[in-house]
């Protein structure tokens, strides 16, 4: 058979340059980006402004208590050290994640299993929506692999109290 007889179901299309490509602009910047109103002074994005020494007595909590939730999750600690700063529902629902993962690794959860890797909260992010109400991102490493962490805190009775909390 000869290519004259071949009739091309389709006819070929020309391939762009870019085809599946995004349009980036690859060229470096060399000037800090700005915002509408010019140069934002804050490295945050808070809602409402808050004093220095309340945020960062809030990011270190919020990172003691991420750093306690996955240890919880991984099987190191008992569930029952967060109950005083959570919500009924995230309480039920960091003991049904314990649970599972202690189901599934053959350990009983919260007995301080000797893991080969220990999760690490490398850092966290804070954005308050009111002075009682902040939401909260945090970074953890898992041996290679990161994980994100997201939680809700709302102030009750001069304590901190994780109304949300999703893993990702």
């Amino acid at each position: 058979m000869t290519e004259r007889n071949v009739v091309p179901i389709r006819p070929p299309a020309p391939l762009a340059s870019v085809q599946g490509t995004l349009a980036l602009d690859l060229q470096p910047r060399h000037d800090p980006p700005e915002l509408a109103g010019g140069p934002d002074p804050r490295p945050w994005a808070d809602v409402i402004s808050i004093e220095a020494p309340r945020r960062r007595g809030l990011e270190q909590w919020a990172c003691r208590y991420t750093q306690a939730a996955v240890e919880i999750v991984g099987g190191d600690r008992p569930v029952t050290q967060l109950l005083r700063w959570s919500s009924r529902e995230v309480y039920v629902d960091l003991e049904r994640r314990a649970q599972l993962v202690a189901r599934a690794g053959r350990h009983q959860a919260g007995q301080g299993r000797v893991q080969p890797v220990r999760p690490k909260v490398l850092g966290v992010h804070t954005c308050f929506l009111a002075r009682d109400l902040v939401e909260v991102s945090a970074h953890v490493r898992y041996g290679e692999r990161s994980r994100a962490l997201a939680a809700r805190f709302v102030e009750v009775q001069q304590r901190w109290c994780c109304t949300a909390l999703e893993f990702a």
